[in-house]
């Protein structure tokens, strides 16, 4: 059996994942930088459930793709986060949560945000000057969210598992 938790993260379009991909790679330090962007939903849900989130998943997942509304930028204090909005991600994540309550870690069983990192483990100041860089010419637009990703972590790069497209 496979203990190792499980990451649940939302899949974005081509265009978004390109956009942050590209941020990421310009402004994440090199050596820390081991994962494409993502938009984590879960950290660490419990690896020797993955039948059952399967089978969970598989379920919330039959409906139409979603759209997530990319809404501002967030200082982390040592980096940089685009924040998103999207309703229907938010009702999903929650049943999921509400379903494997009793297995989560205080991180996902707390309030859970959407937000795409774009840089972490920088100095405090850089981290300011990239989101006031950034924030200055933003503008709202809008993502598809095609699917779920399910993968494994390691304590190092995360091992892709299942994806799971929005299929209604």
């Amino acid at each position: 059996m496979d203990d190792r938790p499980l990451i649940l993260t939302a899949l974005l379009d081509d265009d978004t994942q390109g956009r942050f991909d590209d941020l990421r790679t310009r402004h994440f330090p090199p050596g820390r930088n081991h994962l494409a962007a993502h938009l984590t939903l879960f950290h660490a849900l419990p690896g020797d459930a993955v039948a059952g989130l399967t089978a969970d998943l598989t379920a919330a997942t039959a409906r139409g793709p979603m759209t997530a509304r990319v809404t501002g930028l967030r200082l982390l204090g040592r980096g940089v986060a685009y924040t998103l909005d999207c309703p229907g991600l938010t009702t999903l994540r929650r049943a999921v949560a509400d379903r494997w309550r009793d297995r989560l870690t205080h991180q996902d069983a707390g309030k859970s945000d959407l937000h795409v990192t774009v840089q972490n483990k920088v100095a405090p100041a850089a981290a300011r000057a990239l989101h006031d860089d950034l924030a200055a010419g933003f503008a709202p637009w809008d993502a598809g969210v095609p699917g779920l990703a399910l993968w494994r972590y390691d304590g190092g790069p995360w091992e892709p598992g299942p994806r799971f497209p929005f299929s209604g």
